[in-house]
């Protein structure tokens, strides 16, 4: 398949997952989350393919949403196709947690909302001295999406991660692999050194065992990730269709403080 927004490399039993929207900071969109869908199906089927690596394009990562997107389906009144895309990246997050082959997220930027999740959802997260993770939905009225919540509570802790999610406070590298959910820090300059040596540790392992460990994680840990995806969605929205996220948009691309009044 020819992709439009992601680019999808192989070489030496990697797969490369490259976000390719610079130009509104990675953010997500339909086709965009469908394009990495149908990349994490290919490399699953594909049995020459031992490890997926998750990188981006450009100077931030990924802001989650894309914010562009969002202003123009609350001036068309277009909500369901944001809906939609909180739909994809649960299912985002979900894949990668399934797949039965290690991934690794390189970030070098910040990180926000979905794209956070995202974050949670790989086994090795590789973050540089420039990455910041942002849960950021608290800023426009919304929920975490792509099992945010879930993640955060098993990588953090409850109380941790409801600090996050109801501040928005950012997470630097440094504190992020402090909390766990990032395995190693380093310099820019460093990222390619970092994952090679990761790659070739993971190489000399077992991709059986590898596999093996994701399926028992996956049902002593997530097994009841079904049942949060549909109350998440289900909140989501909800949300989507009040007036405090339409304020959060508008306040975004006006580069003001939202005024909420929890309608």
């Amino acid at each position: 398949m020819s992709y439009q927004t992601i680019i999808l490399e192989r070489k030496d039993e990697v797969a490369q997952l490259i976000f390719n929207r610079p130009e509104v900071s990675n953010g997500f969109n339909v086709l965009m989350c469908e394009e990495i869908l149908d990349a994490i199906e290919t490399i699953k089927q594909e049995n020459s393919i031992k490890i997926l690596v998750i990188k981006a394009k450009g100077k931030i990562f990924s802001v989650g949403g894309d914010l562009e997107e969002m202003k123009r389906a609350v001036s068309e009144d277009d909500i369901r196709s944001l809906v939609k895309i909180a739909e994809l990246v649960q299912n985002i997050s979900f894949a990668i947690k399934k797949l039965p082959k290690p991934v690794i997220l390189c970030a070098n930027g910040p990180v926000a909302g979905a794209a956070f999740n995202i974050a949670l959802a790989v086994d090795f997260c590789i973050a540089t001295t420039k990455t910041k993770f942002i849960q950021a939905f608290v800023n426009v009225g919304l929920a975490p999406d792509a099992g945010g919540l879930y993640l955060l509570v098993r990588s953090l802790g409850i109380n941790r991660a409801l600090h996050l999610v109801m501040t928005g406070e950012s997470v630097s590298a440094e504190k992020a692999e402090n909390y766990g959910f990032v395995y190693k820090k380093c310099t820019e300059d460093e990222l390619d050194k970092v994952l090679n040596l990761l790659l070739k540790r993971l190489k000399r392992g077992s991709f059986n065992s590898y596999a093996a460990m994701k399926s028992l994680l996956w049902k002593s840990y997530f097994s009841d990730w079904n049942d949060y995806a549909n109350l998440e969605l289900s909140l989501q929205k909800s949300l989507a269709f009040r007036e405090d996220f339409k304020e959060g948009v508008l306040a975004y691309g006006e580069r003001r403080r939202p005024i909420f009044t929890g309608k």
